[in-house]
């Protein structure tokens, strides 16, 4: 499946513009400006010239999407020019299977327009306003939709206000410490095949992440290793290297899957963990982890991908690497880690992403300190954030490829 004419002339502009120039912004000074002084500020100061380049350890998190709609073309562009040397495709899948970008199958109703319009009768639990102690409700699926209502919706930040009692307010519900900005004018949706010769065209490579299905495997006959290997085709009939592509996963049995049928590719196959929803599970306690490091490595896993929490902690006021984090390493596992900028201002803590070290943290001026110990005392080879900016200048200015 090719790029319409309007998204590939799109593509086409953005990627001259962004093969050849990295702009930073203000987000990076003003997160350095509010650091307490010290080495790290001193180096990063030091840096505030430039030159900054695209870097593989800066991966757009479906985008750019602290200010664009997410796993959109303009989302996606953003994240190329501001240094993301890797950019995301979260990949599920419409009622005819084709596959699109989405962060999951039964999240239209946050990150679309669908229940402003005639396919919302689509929705698998229609929208219902807040009554009382009644949280407003709505699951609007891609697998209720073929690929061309699909395109027919307009993509929005993703956000509901559950405390709605009608539909605007449900829908406008954008945190404030995003913005609407770029999204008062229509972005543009993406299939999976589309993001494909988007990234191409903008000097990214991939990290297409295959999600778990809301609906029952199969699907109409499709399995999950029909899914699985779906995605992986699209990347063959496009011509791209194994090499460049880094498939993601939470689920294990879908990585042994790309590890024992596409070896190349899965050589490079990350596994997401998630096992923090597990009950009493740690990550300074290996007895409550699922699988050990070695076992995983034993398994052909090399890259494991755990949320930040998950690989820092503190001990006498300094942020240092979790015992999963130091297990992974001596298991010769490579560790990437999601999301910088995700969870909220760190005047309070930053939130989920950051609960092992809120301790320590009270100022945005805490950003690079963090991004400082994944890099160097956990040894991380690439951080999604979502602003790339933030992570392309520290990379920039530390010499990470």
């Amino acid at each position: 499946m090719r790029l319409t004419t309007s998204v590939l002339a799109l593509s086409m502009l953005a990627g001259a513009a962004a093969a050849d120039v990295v702009t930073i912004g203000p987000r990076p000074y003003y997160l350095i400006d509010r650091m307490e002084d010290g080495a790290l500020k001193q180096k990063l100061q030091s840096c505030a010239e430039g030159p900054f380049k695209r870097t593989l350890f800066s991966i757009g998190h479906r985008g750019a999407q602290l200010m664009f709609p997410e796993h959109t073309v303009e989302a996606n562009v953003a994240a190329a020019r501001s240094g993301a040397g890797i950019l995301e495709c979260d990949v599920t899948f419409t009622k005819d299977k084709e596959l699109v970008c989405r962060h999951a199958q039964n999240d239209l109703h946050t990150t679309t327009n669908i229940l402003a319009t005639d396919l919302a009768r689509t929705c698998v639990t229609p929208f219902a306003p807040a009554q009382g102690d009644t949280k407003a409700t709505a699951e609007c699926r891609t697998s209720d939709l073929t690929l061309a209502e699909f395109r027919t919706l307009t993509p929005k930040m993703d956000a509901a206000n559950a405390d709605a009692t009608d539909l605007a307010g449900y829908m406008d519900a954008t945190a404030g410490w995003r913005t609407d900005m770029h999204a008062v004018e229509p972005a543009t949706l993406m299939t999976h095949a589309e993001s494909i010769e988007l990234f191409k065209s903008l000097g990214a490579k991939f990290t297409p992440e295959l999600k778990d299905p809301a609906v029952d495997m199969p699907f109409d006959g499709f399995t999950m290793n029909d899914y699985a290997q779906k995605m992986i085709d699209e990347y063959k009939a496009a011509g791209i290297p194994p090499a460049d592509v880094w498939p993601q996963s939470f689920n294990l049995d879908v990585i042994k899957y790309w590890i024992e049928a596409e070896p190349e590719f899965g050589a490079q196959a990350v596994y997401l963990m998630d096992e923090y929803d597990i009950e009493g599970y740690s990550p300074m306690d290996p007895a409550t982890w699922p699988n050990s490091m070695e076992e995983l490595k034993a398994m052909g896993v090399n890259y494991i991908a755990p949320p930040t929490w998950m690989l820092l902690t503190v001990e006498d006021d300094q942020i240092v690497p979790s015992a999963l984090a130091t297990a992974a390493n001596d298991a010769g596992l490579k560790i990437i880690t999601w999301t910088i900028e995700r969870s909220g201002p760190l005047t309070t803590g930053g939130g989920w992403y950051y609960q092992s070290v809120a301790d320590v943290i009270d100022s945005d001026g805490d950003m690079y300190p963090v991004i400082d110990a994944l890099a160097e005392k956990v040894g991380v080879v690439g951080i999604f954030s979502d602003w790339p900016a933030t992570v392309t200048y520290y990379a920039s200015c530390m010499g990470k490829n």
